[in-house]
């Protein structure tokens, strides 16, 4: 899974533009609604044409259900909410840098 890319379904013996790992790290996103537009296209593109992603997916989706299910009426202490929520915020800049990084070396451009 990790770093491959889906098959294009055209047949084209192209890849498609998004790698598993990049849909891995990004599958709560997805689930939660919290990507724009075009990300979303992508990671729905991907997980339509890659079996293990759509498998890790959906494997995903079963366990945000069991813990809305079991958690549902309580509420996690504030220190750990903002413990979450720190953590979530330097991965998420760190993968945005990671990512500009590639960008920019792929289009040969420097910081």
């Amino acid at each position: 899974m990790s770093g491959r890319t889906a098959p294009d379904p055209s047949g084209a013996g192209r890849s498609s533009e998004t790698d598993c790992s990049e849909v891995l790290l990004r599958v709560f996103e997805y689930l939660d609604g919290e990507m724009t537009g075009m990300d979303c296209t992508r990671i729905r593109r991907h997980l339509d044409d890659c079996v293990d992603c759509m498998g890790a997916y959906e494997r995903d989706v079963l366990l945000k259900a069991l813990v809305r299910r079991s958690c549902g009426c309580e509420q996690a202490p504030e220190t750990l909410r903002m413990s979450i929520m720190t953590t979530i915020t330097t991965v998420r800049v760190r993968y945005e840098e990671v990512r500009s990084r590639g960008e920019d070396e792929a289009t040969g451009q420097s910081h």
